[in-house]
């Protein structure tokens, strides 16, 4: 059996806490901010945690960590 390989676009999106919970960035902080109010713009730029939903997929593109 070959080695298992990270998924290259995973490990530069998510991170695993201690707890072994999935951290991840919001979407929409990049451009178009004019329109955006301040209080929205600073919830963007808090990390969140991945849905249990779509944990085991993200977990399968991170093996080794």
């Amino acid at each position: 059996m070959p080695k298992m390989k990270t998924h290259s676009g995973a490990k530069k999106r998510f991170k695993k806490t201690a707890s072994g919970k999935i951290k991840r960035k919001k979407a929409g902080k990049s451009h178009i901010l004019t329109k955006k109010r301040s209080k929205r713009k600073r919830k963007l730029g808090k990390p969140t945690k991945v849905d249990k939903t779509k944990k085991k997929d993200v977990e399968q593109m991170l093996p080794n960590s």
